[in-house]
């Protein structure tokens, strides 16, 4: 009998499928032919099963909205980026550089700040106010005083609903002490992980998949390539939100925002509505994009 299901959990073979109609865990094998035709499931895939027997058969992938390498993982609709504010130090060409990464993968990015209590109040007004810019940009931001307190955190919670999360952030930014918070099971998950990690040795895990909130959340502490090497120069200004609202109104289709005359997004930079670190961040980006096209 036919059934569709998502892959939650992928263990030296076999694969727990998520059942859409029961919601219950069935476990199952991949078809010799998947191998043949070069396919291999990942968790979060939406697939096809039979259930006939103790154990069930995967018959068919469906297609991927989206997928990452590191960690392999499918079908992913929003990512939280975990960003100190210090130890280590914010960085906004770090963050840009992430959320970037995560446009391009049709992920949509919310920004986590955390160890805000480690900051004096100036210090913290200061980052409060880079912050009210990203939520300008059009970013939901997560920037209480209390990094970790339970009403920041139920609010977070409230955006996993019939979604598939995930979190990325520079190693330090606290993300196995945020999902410590949210779902004990998955903080100490990642500790274990960073340890191994740190000493050197890359180990390739399996990802899972939890449900929380009524969504789905990975144990893992997100993706680790942040090279730009994907991305050409057409599409950069297509990942800056607030670039996107207002290109339409620039002079030239397909305007990069650099030297062109009539550019809405420089006019709208002059008047303080788009951010200067954003902007210089896209112009270093741009800058780096065509210094590999050099290269290759």
């Amino acid at each position: 009998m036919e059934k569709k299901g998502r892959i939650i959990k992928s263990i030296s073979g076999f694969y727990d499928v998520l059942d859409d109609e029961s919601h219950e865990l069935v476990r199952t094998r991949a078809r010799g032919n998947f191998r043949k035709r070069g396919i291999k499931p990942i968790v979060g895939d939406f697939v096809e099963y039979d259930a006939t027997g103790d154990l069930g058969y995967l018959l068919e992938i469906l297609p991927r909205e989206n997928s990452l390498v590191r960690p392999p993982i499918a079908n992913i609709d929003q990512a939280i980026v975990v960003t100190s504010s210090v130890e280590p130090n914010f960085s906004s060409n770090l963050l840009d550089k992430i959320l970037v990464n995560i446009e391009h993968n049709d992920i949509q990015p919310l920004i986590y700040l955390t160890k805000t209590d480690l900051l004096d109040e100036n210090k913290y007004q200061e980052l409060k106010k880079i912050m009210a810019g990203y939520h300008q940009a059009g970013y939901i931001v997560f920037d209480d005083e209390d990094s970790y307190g339970q009403e920041q955190i139920d609010r977070l919670e409230s955006t996993f609903a019939n979604k598939v999360t995930v979190f990325t952030g520079q190693s330090g930014a606290g993300k196995s002490t945020l999902l410590n918070h949210i779902n004990p099971e998955l903080g100490l998950a990642t500790a274990a992980i960073s340890q191994t990690l740190n000493r050197g040795k890359h180990t390739t895990r399996q990802v899972s998949l939890f449900e929380i909130a009524d969504g789905l959340v990975a144990d893992t502490p997100g993706f680790s390539s942040l090279e730009l090497i994907n991305i050409d120069k057409e599409e950069l200004p297509t990942l800056f939100p607030e670039f996107v609202e207002y290109s339409s109104e620039c002079q030239f289709r397909g305007c990069n925002h650099v030297n062109e005359p009539g550019c809405k997004v420089k006019e709208m930079l002059a008047e303080g509505k788009i951010m200067q670190s954003r902007y210089d961040n896209y112009l270093y980006f741009l800058n780096e994009i065509n210094s590999y096209k050099k290269r290759y």
